[in-house]
């Protein structure tokens, strides 16, 4: 797993700044997987093992480590229409969703097609 560490803004151009909606779909396309977790939250790591369980290395956004997660954090639960806005997973650029929709996915055999399509599983 790649855990992103470092402050987000030096990923993004200045004009975007200050849109954490823009920010996470930049974010979102620059990796084949990547999560938007907190570091405490059981499902988040539940669903990092997953993941890395499968052979693929995702890239983590440990929101509760970025001084403008909580921006991030809102705007993802927007973007979701739910109350709980972690984990959130974004394959080859495209929302896949919450836990229950990843689940729903591997379950149903279409989550290795799509980490194949992203370049994120090459088995």
């Amino acid at each position: 797993m790649h855990y992103q560490t470092e402050s987000w803004g030096s990923y993004l151009p200045t004009r975007s700044v200050g849109d954490p909606l823009e920010r996470i779909e930049r974010l979102a396309r620059e990796n084949a997987v990547v999560i938007f977790s907190i570091s405490s939250c059981c499902m988040c790591h539940a669903i990092k093992r997953l993941f890395c369980g499968m052979g693929v290395n995702p890239t983590v956004y440990e929101l509760d480590e970025d001084p403008r997660g909580k921006e991030m954090e809102k705007a993802l639960t927007r973007l979701l229409g739910s109350s709980s806005a972690v984990p959130v997973v974004f394959i080859g650029g495209k929302l896949v969703g919450a836990m229950d929709r990843v689940m729903a996915s591997h379950i149903n055999g279409t989550l290795v097609p799509l980490l194949k399509d992203a370049g994120a599983l090459w088995l």
